[in-house]
């Protein structure tokens, strides 16, 4: 298990207490931007990209376990000696892992729609689709959206999904290796196995959209005793973008409490 440096986008002045952001699986530090810079005023926010996303290396290997290395060594790097730590869906999962490894480095822990538990894996047609775009006959991204509907009929997933699609020199390539995400995808609808760890007992919320039934209280209080859900209504599994302004209201006023 060999850790790798990450790429990373930084908001808000060095001597505010610092922040990470860990991103979804398919997603980068891009998709964060807006909220980073809204809660760059309070702290020192780092956006990271996991490992196989955004500016970050690509890596065969990808579970919680090694990601979660990833940040511990983003952290040595840049001397950060505790944090606080926002994760959504996968980022969440890291997150949780993290923290359940490495409390001592943890200030307080957010994790936003997701639960330490195995989800049904539910990315083959998203991969089938995504494999199946005729790259080189692509002239736009409308046109790729337009492709991809019958695979992946939810628009704003689409767009969300294409984001990944870069342009370079007059040809569309993915940025992601779709290779590795289709081999590692279990690992990430997996969590692991965390009997032998001690539950974290520091400050942790939970934000749920209230329309996403990606959580169950029962299955996060026993490895997070101390935590606390919230959930927000007329919101999925992306609260964030949903209701920008609920979310980081109910960001602020858990990391003001300390």
């Amino acid at each position: 298990m060999v850790a790798i440096d990450l790429a990373f986008e930084e908001f808000g002045a060095a001597d505010l207490p610092p922040l990470l952001i860990l991103h979804g699986f398919f997603a980068s530090s891009r998709n964060w931007r807006s909220v980073a810079q809204q809660l760059a005023g309070s702290f020192h926010v780092y956006v990271l990209d996991m490992r196989n996303h955004g500016a970050s290396p690509h890596d065969p290997v990808m579970d919680y376990a090694v990601m979660a290395e990833d940040v511990l060594r983003f952290m040595d790097t840049w001397q950060i000696v505790a944090a606080s730590i926002l994760g959504h869906s996968m980022g969440g999962k890291i997150a949780m892992w993290f923290a359940l490894n490495y409390p001592e480095r943890v200030t307080s822990l957010i994790v936003v729609d997701i639960v330490p538990v195995s989800y049904p894996h539910r990315f083959d047609n998203i991969m089938a689709g995504l494999k199946a775009l005729p790259l080189a006959s692509i002239s736009n991204r409308k046109q790729a959206e337009v492709l991809l509907a019958e695979s992946i009929p939810e628009l704003g997933y689409r767009q969300f999904l294409l984001q990944n699609l870069a342009l370079t020199d007059g040809h569309y390539g993915w940025r992601i290796d779709l290779d590795i995400f289709a081999q590692t995808a279990p690992n990430i609808a997996a969590f692991p196995d965390a009997g032998h760890l001690a539950p974290f007992t520091g400050q942790t919320l939970f934000i749920a959209g209230a329309d996403s039934d990606f959580i169950s209280e029962k299955e996060f209080n026993c490895l997070f005793p101390q935590a606390i859900l919230t959930r927000i209504e007329h919101a999925n599994h992306w609260v964030h973008v949903q209701q920008p302004a609920v979310f980081i209201a109910a960001v602020m006023d858990f990391l003001q409490r300390r």
